[in-house]
C-alpha cells in the first residue's frame, strides 16, 4: 500500500512538473489557447519558441530578464501560420482584431515603400493594459514573432523584464542595468511588465533614470527594437502621460479584457484534454459555479492564471484522494470529481485572503 501511494504521488508530481515547464515555455505564465494541430502535451518547444528553462537546474535564471537573446536568429515563420495561431487562442477577440489590423497596416506600408510611394513612419511600440492573467505576455511573444516574419525585427525573440531588472540601488547603476537589458532585447521585443512601477516612487527614485535610458535606447535602436509596456489600465495611462517622450513613442494601446466564465471553463477543459484528464459527469456545472464565484469574489484569482492554479490544485487533490485506494483503474486516474474541484477552490482562495490582510 505504501509503495502504491508513493508511485501515485510520483506520477502526479511528474505531470505537474511537465505542465509547469509547458507554462514557462508558452507564455511565461499564460498561453491559454491551443495551436492548430496541437493535440498533445509538449515538453520541448516547437520551432520559433524560446528554449524551456529547467526550473530544477542548480542555477536559477537571472532576476528581471527571464527570456534571453538567442545566439543565432531563428528563421522567420510563415505569417499565415502565425495568424492561425493567433485565431486559435481562447477569447481575446478585440485583441485579435487589433493585431490583425496592425499586421495589415505594416504589410501595406512595406509595399508602398517598395513601390516608392510616400509612407508614414510607423511607431510599433505598444501599451498593453489589463488585469493579470489576460494574455498580455502571450500576445507580446507572438508579436515578436510576427514582427520577425514581417522583416521588422532581425531575431524575433522576447525579453521580459520588470522594475527589478532595470533599476539599481546606487547612482549611475540604473542606466548600466537598463542598457544591458536593451542589449539582450535587440532584434526582438522588450516586454516591460508593470512598467508604471518605474514612475510611481517619487522624483528621487532611480526609476526615472531607467525611463530616460530606455527612451534613448529606443531612439538609438529604432530599426531593430520594439518595446511593449504592460500593466493595469489606469496605472498605464498615468505612466505614458508622465513623460512627453513616452507619449510620443507609445501611441498604440491594446486593452486586454477579463476572461468570461465561458472562456475560463473552455480553458480548464482544454487543460484537462491536453493533460489526459476529464471531468466526471455533472462536474462541468460545478466548475462553472466555482469559476463564477472566484472571478467575482477572489481579488487574487487572476483570470486564466487562476484557471491554471485551480486545475493544478484539482489534480493534486485527486492524487491525495486516489492514494488512499488499494486498486486503481485507468478511468479513476483520468477523472476529476466535484469534490476535487471544491477542494481545489479552497486552496486557490488562500492567496486572496492573504492579500486582503496586507
Amino acid at each position: 500500500m505504501a509503495d502504491r501511494t508513493q508511485e501515485i504521488i510520483r506520477l502526479q508530481n511528474e505531470i505537474i512538473r511537465q505542465m509547469t515547464r509547458n507554462n514557462l515555455r508558452q507564455l511565461g505564465e499564460d498561453l491559454w489557447g491551443s495551436r492548430e494541430g496541437d493535440d498533445h502535451v509538449e515538453t520541448s518547444p516547437p520551432p520559433g519558441y524560446p528554449p524551456v528553462p529547467d526550473i530544477h537546474a542548480p542555477q536559477a535564471q537571472e532576476e528581471g530578464s527571464r527570456q534571453q537573446q538567442p545566439e543565432t536568429p531563428t528563421p522567420a515563420e510563415d505569417m499565415e501560420v502565425l495568424k492561425a495561431e493567433l485565431n486559435s487562442y481562447i477569447g481575446l477577440e478585440v485583441v485579435k482584431a487589433e493585431v490583425e489590423s496592425l499586421i495589415n497596416l505594416v504589410k501595406v506600408n512595406k509595399l508602398r515603400r517598395e513601390h516608392e510611394l510616400p509612407t508614414e513612419e510607423l511607431s510599433l511600440h505598444m501599451v498593453f493594459s489589463g488585469n493579470p492573467g489576460t494574455g498580455k505576455t502571450m500576445i507580446a511573444r507572438l508579436m515578436s514573432r510576427i514582427y520577425h516574419s514581417l522583416g521588422i525585427l532581425s531575431k524575433g525573440h522576447l525579453v521580459e523584464v520588470d522594475r527589478a531588472g532595470m533599476v539599481a540601488g546606487y547612482v549611475g547603476q540604473t542606466a548600466i542595468k537598463t542598457r544591458e537589458v536593451v542589449e539582450k532585447a535587440l532584434g526582438g521585443v522588450l516586454f516591460v511588465d508593470e512598467a508604471y512601477a518605474l514612475t510611481t516612487r517619487g522624483p528621487q527614485d532611480y526609476g526615472q533614470e531607467a525611463v530616460e535610458t530606455l527612451l534613448k535606447s529606443m531612439e538609438d535602436h529604432r530599426d531593430d527594437l520594439v518595446v511593449i509596456v504592460a500593466g493595469y489600465v489606469d496605472l498605464m495611462n498615468d505612466f505614458v502621460h508622465s513623460n512627453p517622450g513616452l507619449e510620443s513613442r507609445f501611441n498604440r494601446f491594446l486593452y486586454f479584457p477579463d476572461y468570461t466564465v465561458d472562456e475560463m471553463q473552455a480553458i480548464f477543459e482544454m487543460r484537462c484534454e491536453k493533460a489526459g484528464y476529464r471531468l466526471e459527469e455533472g462536474a462541468a456545472g460545478r466548475l462553472r459555479e466555482i469559476l463564477r464565484e472566484e472571478s467575482e469574489d477572489n481579488i487574487g484569482f487572476g483570470n486564466a492564471r487562476g484557471v491554471r492554479n485551480l486545475f493544478e490544485q484539482a489534480i493534486a487533490r485527486q492524487a491525495n484522494r486516489l492514494a488512499k485506494l488499494d486498486v486503481l483503474t485507468r478511468d479513476q486516474l483520468m477523472t476529476l470529481l466535484k469534490e476535487d474541484l471544491e477542494a481545489a477552490q479552497a486552496d486557490v482562495q488562500v492567496p486572496a485572503q492573504e492579500h486582503e490582510g496586507t
